[in-house]
């Protein structure tokens, strides 16, 4: 606070809900494999598209120096798909941060079960469609595997 800089450590959990789960177990339950893939697949899918479109409005609204973090994506589209931004968004029990256990604090921080999102005895977000993050804004913020 002294240097008159402020930290910001952005946390985010998206869900499709639990309709979309419901509706794909009932059709694996129902031997309806390729139905079920595709539907499970464009729930992941959506859910990941969500996640991204949150990591987006952080960058917009967090300004450095009066400029939005967000000025400097790319303009091509495909630059996305290549992390092509400033940051990165981290879950708990990928490479870069493997404890998994850590999720249950941002879960409880987040009070996930408002959107109606729980966490199992194995750490596991449900419904499945789900994910957390924590957002770093730095620039030299990349994916890793450690």
């Amino acid at each position: 606070w002294e240097t008159g800089q402020v930290d910001v450590l952005p946390f985010q959990l998206v869900t499709m809900g639990q309709p979309i789960a419901d509706f794909a177990n009932a059709l694996f339950a129902g031997d309806s494999y390729r139905d079920y893939l595709e539907v499970h697949g464009i729930g992941v899918q959506l859910t990941e598209a969500l996640a991204e479109y949150w990591h987006r409005r952080v960058r917009e609204e967090l300004t450095l120096d009066g400029q939005s973090v967000a000025d400097d994506d790319p303009a091509d589209i495909q630059d996305y798909f290549k992390l092509g931004y400033r940051g990165a968004r981290y879950s708990f029990g990928y490479g870069a941060c493997p404890e998994l256990e850590d999720r249950a604090k941002l879960v409880d921080l987040l009070e996930a079960g408002r959107v109606g999102v729980t966490l199992s005895e194995e750490l596991q977000l449900h419904p499945e469609q789900s994910t957390d993050a924590f957002v770093l804004l730095h620039p030299e913020a990349k994916y890793f595997n450690a």
